[in-house]
């Protein structure tokens, strides 16, 4: 029961207060004291529902005269749980399924319980037939079975065509492997892999970082002991990547204009070996502290953290820095694995977000030396949003060229032309985009 009412809580709040999922899960998890097995529970659960959210939807429509849209939340939620257990669980038998969320209902909508229950016992007698999506229209048909809002799906298939897209939806709804990234200036990789896998965790090499592992079994990151010691940190390869393209000398000087939670700072940082200045900065308060904590557990001493919007200009900041990065915000279209609520996005709420990445890239630009090196970046895979501004940009600053990347060997097909575009169901890591300029006047 623990279990499910934690992920329950975590779902409420995710639908209620729109928050992502991972914020919402380590508010809910910060200082609970329960066992793997219930912390397990609970994340499957929760991603489950959240990544197979349309689907559920359309099979509880299916069996309702009260459709989804018309539920209470609480109804709707303990449903989307109850049938993701029967239909995707199966470690959890049909019975735990019905009457572990029947009790759940009781307890918050007692009224609905024998409707839930009704519900469930149907999913169960027609468990075969159920599962079918019985949509003719293509882009309608993987909108349920991927679970996306469809002007998403529309957009990926004019752009890459359907037999991509299908592919990309696939790959984006396996399960994302984790990556630690060794603090080098505390530890090297055999070592800090021996004393991993000294507390039963898996790890493997990853080939072309030499700094990345992937790990498995890695459970209560906050609280293992190597994590507290700063011997590594959580990032994925594709952000690392980042790091590598921009290759800093030692006692150089960086600015990471939108640096948030600080894991490219940090990268940076520590490719520089302590040297040097690296200025981290946010926007928001809370961000600002993440980035500390992060610095302070690494023990980087080369980092400054401030509080500065990056669709301002920094007058104070011009033609200061040898490496300039501008990850820029953005629609997040590459990381659907790690924040699955993505999926849902309205395209409205993406509508402005390419005048933002354009205006923080032409502020970010004047804060570069001549000869240094502007790197811009996102995480997601729309030319709208990643090369498009990058040659509108280059259109309109004749003293900025695109440089060759040859620091990593990833996207053989673009990066000699200056960028990489990164696509989960081809390089098997985040989508991202990394484009390399340097000002030569």
């Amino acid at each position: 029961m623990r279990a499910r009412e934690i992920g329950f809580k975590v779902l409420y709040d995710i639908e209620k207060n729109n928050n992502y999922s991972n914020i919402s899960i380590n508010k809910h998890f910060k200082d609970l004291d329960i066992k793997d097995i219930d912390r397990g529970l609970a994340t499957e659960l929760i991603y489950g529902v959240i990544e197979n959210k349309y689907y559920l939807d359309y099979i509880i429509n299916k069996l309702s005269k009260i459709k989804t849209k018309k539920m209470s939340a609480y109804v709707k939620i303990l449903l989307r749980m109850g049938i993701y257990q029967i239909l995707f669980l199966d470690s959890v038998s049909d019975y735990a399924a019905v009457n572990e969320t029947v009790n759940l209902v009781k307890k918050y909508d007692k009224r609905s319980s024998g409707f839930v229950n009704a519900i469930l016992r149907n999913v169960i007698r027609g468990k075969d037939n159920i599962k079918t999506i019985e949509e003719k229209d293509k882009l309608k048909y993987l909108s349920i079975k991927y679970s996306y809002n469809p002007w998403i799906i529309k957009n990926c298939i004019e752009k890459f065509g359907i037999e991509f897209t299908e592919d990309l939806l696939e790959a984006n709804s396996e399960k994302p492997s984790i990556y630690i990234r060794v603090n080098t200036l505390k530890i090297d990789r055999d070592t800090l892999m021996k004393q991993l896998e000294d507390l039963d965790v898996k790890c493997y090499k990853v080939s072309g970082i030499e700094e990345a592992i992937r790990v498995e079994n890695l459970k209560n990151i906050e609280n293992n002991k190597l994590f507290k010691e700063g011997l590594f940190t959580i990032q994925d390869i594709s952000s690392m990547l980042v790091g590598k393209v921009i290759n800093p000398s030692e006692n150089s000087k960086v600015i990471d204009v939108c640096s948030a939670p600080g894991g490219k700072s940090t990268h940076i940082a520590t490719l520089m070996k302590n040297t040097g200045n690296v200025v981290s900065r946010d926007i928001f308060e809370h961000k600002l502290k993440l980035i500390k904590s992060s610095v302070d557990r690494l023990g980087l001493k080369n980092i400054e953290v401030e509080k500065f919007d990056a669709t301002r200009l920094d007058n104070n900041s011009i033609e200061k820095f040898d490496y300039v990065l501008a990850d820029v915000p953005c629609s997040g279209m590459g990381i659907i694995r790690r924040k699955p609520e993505i999926k849902y996005k309205e395209e409205k709420e993406i509508k402005d977000i390419t005048i933002i990445q354009k205006k923080i890239l032409d502020n970010a630009s004047r804060y570069v030396k001549i000869g240094g090196i502007i790197v811009y970046s996102t995480c997601t895979i729309f030319d709208t949003e990643n090369i498009d501004i990058v040659k509108k940009f280059i259109e309109e600053n004749e003293n900025f060229e695109l440089v060759k990347i040859d620091e990593v060997n990833v996207d053989l097909e673009n990066q000699e032309k200056g960028y990489l575009k990164i696509y989960p169901n081809i390089h098997g890591m985040d989508g991202f985009f990394i484009a390399k300029l340097k000002r030569i006047r």
